[in-house]
């Protein structure tokens, strides 16, 4: 795991780097002391922009907490965690729409099940896309897991999905 600013794909352009066949979405994992107001500190850092914080969710421990992040528009959030000398990394997501009809998680994880792919954590959305709930999914292989999701009829959100206004 490398901190923001290292160099992980040493050759590679950004472009290049995130330029892939399967959706995926970027999410922040921003580390911080435990202590009180400083998940306050990382979320006012959104509240003059029009960034809009679409799914969060924190790993809580004694002395430290992981705040993970999905935003709207993930260059301008890069910057701001920059600028605010945060400790973070990025990593990828499936963001799923949730099927309708009865249990729709249970449908998902049947059908990374039948991919043999592992889930490591998810989260839900805070904002749905449309009107539809989503699902954040951090899980082994992303690209055969999102392959496998869409080719089971599921519906996968990118980056340009969430930055529209019709969240």
């Amino acid at each position: 795991m490398s901190f923001a600013g290292e160099d992980e794909g040493a050759g590679v352009g950004f472009a290049t780097a995130r330029g892939r066949d399967w959706p995926s979405v970027r999410q922040f994992n921003v580390f911080l002391a435990n202590r009180l107001g400083a998940m306050l500190n990382v979320v006012r850092r959104f509240e003059t922009t029009d960034i809009r914080i679409i799914a969060l969710t924190v790993v809580d421990s004694t002395d430290c907490a992981i705040v993970r992040l999905v935003v709207s528009d993930p260059e301008r959030a890069y910057e701001i965690f920059e600028q605010g000398k945060l400790p973070f990394t990025e990593s990828d997501l499936l963001v799923v729409t949730l099927p309708d009809g009865p249990q729709p998680l249970v449908k998902i994880c049947k059908a990374l099940l039948q991919a043999e792919i592992s889930i490591h954590y998810a989260y839900p959305l805070v904002a749905g896309h449309g009107d539809q709930a989503g699902l954040a999914i951090h899980v082994e292989d992303i690209e055969t897991a999102s392959q496998h999701l869409q080719q089971a009829g599921f519906t996968l959100l990118s980056e340009n999905d969430l930055n529209e206004g019709s969240m």
